[in-house]
């Protein structure tokens, strides 16, 4: 039951990020490229990487199907996001810091 619960609040986790509040939020604060940055990267990590496991498991070698249910309970954001924002910082000049609380993400 521990384990379900577990999962539960992840995918509740992940979900926060896609939700109207949270988007309208992160807009006000910082502007659009971070919303993409989130919302994108939400994407590579619950549908591209599926994917991508997917057709290595299918053409490579069948252990890789383990990575997909692995892509859907991990969470990288916490360490993509601000990489990703800092590369874009640097592009295009702009100088703003952004702390993201993410409750949980630092547990794992």
């Amino acid at each position: 039951m521990k384990v379900v619960n577990w999962l539960r609040e992840r995918l509740k986790h992940k979900l926060h990020h896609f939700s109207w509040n949270s988007i309208k939020t992160t807009l006000k604060e910082h502007g659009l490229a971070l919303v993409i940055i989130i919302v994108g990267w939400e994407i590579v990590e619950d549908i591209i990487f599926p994917i991508i496991f997917g057709l290595m498991g299918q053409f490579i070698h069948p252990a890789f199907f383990a990575g997909i249910p692995a892509s859907l309970i991990i969470c990288l954001h916490w360490f993509m996001v601000p990489l990703l924002w800092g590369m874009w910082i640097k592009i295009s000049g702009e100088n703003k810091e952004v702390k993201h609380e993410c409750g949980g993400c630092d547990n794992e």
